[in-house]
């Protein structure tokens, strides 16, 4: 018996003695843990990282100028304003500079009416450049296709009526009513020249 026991006391002592085994995890067993984590921490950047453009946005326009609106041009082409809590791009309309027009030319009336409208010299280029490639400011003119009419190419040419009984041969009653075309539409020149641009029409 006692022999028995100093048998079982020696085995144990060598199986203390033996140096641990360690245990490998295998690769389907860490594959959940493993996607958990990845889970969680995707979880975490959506939840955090929208917040980071509307910090960015408030410290730039606090270390501007916390009381206005600033803004910057991206390739010439765009306009950015930051404005408190929030931002917008919006399109930069280019058109060529019209100069001065001749006096009594239908230019000249245009430019007149166009300030009277409250606009300025930017927006008279962009209805400059929009009529040049409508119609070259030909009283006149007519689409062959379309039947469109005059320098701001109405369609039909009738409508202009509506701002005088003179519409098919006189400059200033078909500016007249393209300069309230343009308005009503658009808003401004500048925004009609832009979908002339986008479209080829406006």
């Amino acid at each position: 018996m006692r022999g028995e026991i100093d048998s079982n006391l020696a085995a144990q002592s060598r199986k203390d003695d033996a140096p641990p085994r360690f245990r490998f995890v295998t690769f389907r067993r860490a594959l959940p843990n493993f996607a958990f984590w990845v889970a969680a921490a995707i979880l975490l950047v959506s939840v955090i990282a929208p917040n980071q453009p509307q910090v960015l946005a408030e410290q730039v326009q606090s270390e501007l100028d916390p009381f206005s609106t600033q803004y910057f041009v991206l390739g010439g082409k765009y306009d950015i304003s930051f404005e408190r809590d929030s931002y917008r791009a919006s399109k930069k309309p280019i058109a060529p500079a019209a100069g001065v027009p001749d006096a009594g030319s239908a230019q000249a009336i245009a430019l007149d009416l166009v300030l009277a409208q409250g606009w300025d010299q930017s927006q008279f280029d962009c209805l400059a450049a929009l009529w040049q490639r409508e119609s070259h400011w030909n009283v006149f003119a007519m689409n062959p296709y379309s039947g469109a009419y005059g320098i701001p190419q109405a369609l039909p040419g009738d409508k202009m009526a509506s701002a005088g009984a003179d519409w098919a041969t006189n400059a200033r009653t078909q500016i007249v009513w393209g300069i309230g075309y343009i308005a009503g539409r658009y808003g401004t020149p500048c925004v009609a020249w832009q979908h002339s641009e986008d479209f080829n029409w406006y």
